[in-house]
């Protein structure tokens, strides 16, 4: 019966919604002679929202030539406002909408119409330089401060990047030939960080020409992340889809990515800086992911990993021509842990490695680090795969004196290609156990004897607190010039 009556409450809430839409429609025009036009949308969110305005109101220009970088913030500031009063939404109308670099404000939703897009500026003023991130002691591409992202947060509650697949173009191409010069003077920006903030959303947008990573969610907790299409040439250097970075609770599900680099990056830290930081990344579900790239993983795990990943669980997730399925990434100095990992049916498609693990890839942010800062690695579970024209099974490689444990595959069908390697598996300071696996493993992962073909390796039935958050279901009506 509450079933019944939630069903009837939402049913009549959306005939209201397109009724009162067609009402608004077929009177736009009588209140002056100006052309005003009516946007009628729904969308699914972690809240809804009390007070909406349009990016118009604030002296937007949609040409994609005039900047908006001053409307944008002049909005947020005004809706900031709203914050206890039921939050607010600001709609970007269809457009092409030139912006530097804005910042977000707490219950909030940023909504991107199906045909809005937001052009990232070339103008390097408008990208101003903030400081490093405290797990990482300087920038990624060049020693010392960092340009601010795109779309950018920090200590908010309760926000939310949507829209109707709407686009972020972040213009990289400029930002890519100065990397590969070596003209960069600070490291490059993303198209969306949040930091220091918790229940965030980003869902059902396109985001294309990341200068670098695209999805940056880093010391936040309780975020969703789904429904994206993140395209990037596949040369494109670290253009990263979705990196979540000293995370907790988080879920990125439904998302189509082609990367010039890894896909989904999981981090917590660069060396000393993310050993003393001491925040792991823990509690992430990664689900109905498809990935092509061709010169990087589908899922890496590292290689910034000091702070620590734990309970990492992926499924159904389709890799086409990519380097690698699953990369673990880490090195002697890093510290950290990467440990309870959970990988089951996954599809890859012309790959070069299925799996690939590494405990010496060497980058330091300086010469600072802690050279008997060993990683731990253990507790790795891979089953219920198939792969096909693939290159080499595995290549595993552990840090000698401190090997990878723990590791177990079950149930993995492996297709070579014409031109495979001829030695399959290559496996050095690594113990683990498989079951079921073709090609046959190295002797270092042995058959497990009695094992349960496609069962043998573990992956958690219970959910993980993120999977019980629901999205509600919120109607916006805006009005605008």
């Amino acid at each position: 019966m509450e079933f019944l009556k939630n069903l009837s409450t939402r049913t009549s809430h959306a005939t209201f919604f397109i009724l009162l839409c067609f009402f608004l429609v077929c009177t736009k025009n009588v209140q002056g002679r100006r052309h005003r036009k009516v946007d009628c949308f729904e969308y699914n969110a972690i809240n809804c929202r009390s007070h909406t305005a349009s990016l118009i109101d604030f002296g937007g220009v949609g040409d994609g030539v005039t900047s908006n970088t001053a409307a944008f913030q002049s909005a947020i500031t005004h809706l900031s406002q709203f914050e206890c009063k039921g939050g607010s939404l600001l709609f970007v109308p269809p457009g092409k909408w030139l912006t530097g670099s804005f910042n977000l404000t707490s219950h909030f939703t940023l909504f991107l119409h199906r045909d809005a897009v937001l052009l990232a500026t070339q103008e390097v003023d408008e990208w101003p330089v903030i400081d490093p991130l405290p797990s990482y002691g300087r920038g990624r591409d060049a020693v010392g401060g960092r340009h601010i992202s795109l779309v950018f947060g920090t200590n908010l509650t309760d926000v939310v990047i949507t829209g109707d697949n709407g686009t972020i173009d972040g213009q990289g191409a400029p930002w890519w030939d100065k990397f590969r010069q070596g003209k960069l003077q600070y490291t490059r920006p993303y198209l969306i960080e949040i930091m220091f903030s918790q229940n965030v959303q980003i869902s059902d947008i396109t985001l294309v020409n990341s200068p670098s990573w695209n999805v940056h969610p880093v010391y936040c907790s309780d975020v969703i992340i789904r429904g994206l299409t993140i395209l990037a040439p596949v040369r494109s250097p670290n253009t990263d889809g979705i990196n979540p970075d000293s995370c907790t609770n988080t879920k990125i599900e439904d998302c189509y990515i082609v990367s010039g680099d890894d896909c989904v990056a999981v981090k917590s830290g660069w060396d000393e800086y993310g050993i003393a930081f001491a925040m792991p990344t823990k509690q992430l579900l990664i689900r109905r992911l498809t990935c092509i790239s061709p010169t990087s993983a589908v899922i890496a795990l590292g290689s910034e990993m000091s702070g620590g990943i734990q309970d990492v669980r992926a499924e159904d997730i389709l890799a086409i021509d990519s380097e690698s399925g699953v990369r673990i990434k880490t090195g002697v100095g890093r510290g950290g842990f990467v440990k309870d990992i959970y990988v089951k049916g996954m599809t890859m498609k012309t790959m070069k490695w299925a799996f690939w693990m590494t405990g010496n890839y060497g980058s330091h942010p300086d010469d600072k680090y802690d050279p008997n800062a060993y990683p731990i690695v253990r507790n790795i579970n891979y089953r219920d795969m198939v792969a096909e024209n693939v290159t080499m099974a595995a290549r595993l490689e552990g840090i000698a004196g401190d090997p990878f444990s723990g590791i177990c595959i079950s149930n993995v069908t492996i297709q070579l290609a014409p031109t495979a390697k001829k030695v399959q598996w290559t496996c050095t300071d690594i113990a683990g156990v498989t079951s079921g696996v073709v090609p046959r493993p190295c002797d270092l992962l042995p058959e497990e004897q009695g094992g349960d073909v496609g069962g043998g390796c573990e992956f958690p039935l219970d959910n993980l607190a993120i999977d019980n958050v629901e999205l509600r279901t919120c109607y916006e009506i805006v009005k605008y010039f």
